[in-house]
Parts: C-alpha cells; sequence; structure tokens
C-alpha cells in the first residue's frame, strides 16, 4: 500500500493515463512500455526514493492486471 503522498500523486497520474490509453486503443503491451518509461523517468529524475518507485511499480502493476479496471460500461437509455 502506497502511503507517501508525492507517490500517491504518481499512482494516480499513471493510472489515469493507464485508462485514457486503454480508451485511445492501446493494450497491456503498449501500456507496460509507458509504465517502464514512467519509471525509468522517475530513477533518472532522482524525484523520489528508489524504494518507493518498486512499491509504485508493483500497485501500478497490480492495477494493470485488474481487468475489472478496463472493463467498458454500456451507457444506459434514457427512459422518459
Amino acid at each position: 500500500m502506497l502511503q507517501d503522498a508525492q507517490t500517491i500523486r504518481y499512482y494516480q497520474r499513471l493510472t489515469d493515463a493507464f485508462v485514457e490509453l486503454w480508451n485511445r486503443g492501446y493494450r497491456t503491451d503498449d501500456i507496460r512500455m509507458y509504465l517502464d518509461g514512467y519509471l525509468a523517468a522517475l530513477r533518472h529524475g532522482n524525484t523520489i526514493e528508489p524504494f518507493l518507485i518498486h512499491r509504485l511499480e508493483e500497485e501500478a502493476t497490480r492495477y494493470l492486471h485488474d481487468a475489472s479496471n478496463f472493463a467498458m460500461t454500456q451507457p444506459q437509455p434514457d427512459y422518459y
């Protein structure tokens, strides 16, 4: 579980980007490459501690592998 405020913000940005990429037609392999690049940038920039980046990677990977996060909802018809 993430507890550091900055790491939580990065997680939220990542998961929002995952859903946006999914909605644009990208799939798991492409999104994983995005995650790898994002994490590499965090490591290179020394933005947060390495152990926090590792935890962020674990949580983001867990999110990515949960199919319910990418389920398409059907719009409900309007009945008047």
